[in-house]
């Protein structure tokens, strides 16, 4: 895929995406800004724990995101077809905790595919975030809220709500997309780390949004390849 098929596909999804959210899902409900606000506080005794589990799983997934998207983004070269400069993942990543796959959709149209090397020596942040530990963390916290909705939430409220909020309904269907998506960055993230077959990513991923986790769990650590000086300033 080039550049421009790429930017078309990505960009084409996020524009179709967008123009769901605000013309075709279902109305407004008048108690969404006071829904928002009572999860934001963690005042969920009054609201349906299916609700609760997915809101919290919007703000895990940035961060499993984070994991990859930092590296691809340590990994773009510093002179691309499209552009002088590397595109930077960092603010994608930020934007994709208030709007999810909104924010990232730009991000992969602009990248290109990551090389197996890094272009630059990992921050304290990335190590951080591709550590097996928090992974680890961050496959405890799915696990945690997956039961949550599984063994505490009244399914039928869910359905009810997600036909009748388009809070409810876009946040429903932005994790839906973020599963999708994701197989996109693991695979360049699975060749980095020296996995021989990084299509098996796309089975493992899939799954949503624990298999994502798991596979932050398992990714071999300490493998990528930090690209000489030298190619780094001839990049």
């Amino acid at each position: 895929m080039n550049s421009l098929q790429r930017r078309l596909i990505f960009g084409g999804i996020w524009l179709g995406f967008s123009a769901y959210a605000f013309l075709l899902a279902p109305p407004n409900d008048p108690n969404t800004l006071d829904q928002i606000m009572a999860l934001s506080k963690g005042q969920w005794g009054q609201l349906n724990p299916v609700i609760v589990a997915l809101f919290n799983l919007m703000g895990l997934w940035p961060m499993i995101y984070g994991a990859v998207a930092l590296a691809d983004g340590n990994a773009q070269p510093s002179t691309a077809e499209e552009t002088t400069k590397p595109i930077k993942a960092w603010p994608f990543v930020a934007g994709s905790f208030g709007l999810g796959a909104f924010a990232l959709l730009p991000y992969l149209a602009l990248r290109s595919p990551a090389p197996t090397t890094l272009q630059r020596q990992p921050s304290r942040l990335l190590k951080i975030v591709t550590s097996r530990l928090f992974g680890v963390f961050l496959l405890a916290n799915v696990l945690l809220w997956l039961g949550y909705a599984v063994t505490q939430g009244d399914w039928t409220n869910f359905v009810n709500q997600w036909q009748s909020s388009r809070f409810i309904h876009v946040m429903s269907l932005d994790f839906c997309l973020l599963t999708l998506l994701f197989p996109v960055l693991a695979q360049d993230d699975a060749r980095r780390h020296g996995l021989s077959s990084p299509q098996r990513t796309w089975l493992t991923v899939t799954l949503p949004i624990i298999g994502a986790a798991i596979y932050l769990c398992l990714r071999p650590q300490g493998s990528e390849i930090v690209a000489p000086s030298s190619e780094v300033s001839n990049a």
